[in-house]
């Protein structure tokens, strides 16, 4: 599986893409610049952008574009319980942060956790997440103010 460790300018875009045996397109060059530069984005936010740049491009051909990106590991995806799924670049491993209110999300740096020795027999784990669950510091002190 690839991983993206860094994608700036249009050029390592290209290159990626290149890398993972996929066709440069303008909608795939455009779908991953967007993802690079902004993170943690759902398919209508990923559309909405690239759709300003392109002109025209549908939610369904973004969907399939994603697709794609995680078949070849160049873009990971998070679920976040009652809201759309969000993208982002794949990179080294972390772990992840969730706002409950808004839904924001945010990589924490922090290696994935072991199961408890004899949690698991017969197991053959290849790997787990963390998922840290709370307020993001914008509804943090949002909720401050309102009290």
């Amino acid at each position: 599986m690839a991983v993206v460790e860094e994608l700036t300018g249009r050029e390592a875009v290209i290159q990626r893409l290149r890398d993972v045996g996929l066709r440069v397109t303008g909608p795939r060059l455009e779908v991953l610049t967007v993802l690079a530069s902004a993170g943690h984005l759902d398919v209508e936010a990923i559309t909405t952008t690239a759709r300003e740049r392109l002109g025209t491009l549908t939610s369904q051909a973004v969907y399939e574009m994603l697709r794609h990106f995680q078949e070849t590991g160049l873009v990971s995806k998070f679920d976040r319980p009652g809201l759309p799924a969000v993208f982002e670049i794949s990179g080294p491993p972390h772990q992840h942060a969730l706002c409950v209110r808004c839904g924001r999300v945010e990589n924490v740096d922090a290696p994935a956790p072991k199961p408890p020795r004899g949690a698991l027999p017969d197991w053959r784990t290849s790997d787990a997440e963390i998922v840290f669950k709370g307020l993001c510091p914008d509804c943090a002190q949002s909720s401050e103010t309102s009290s």
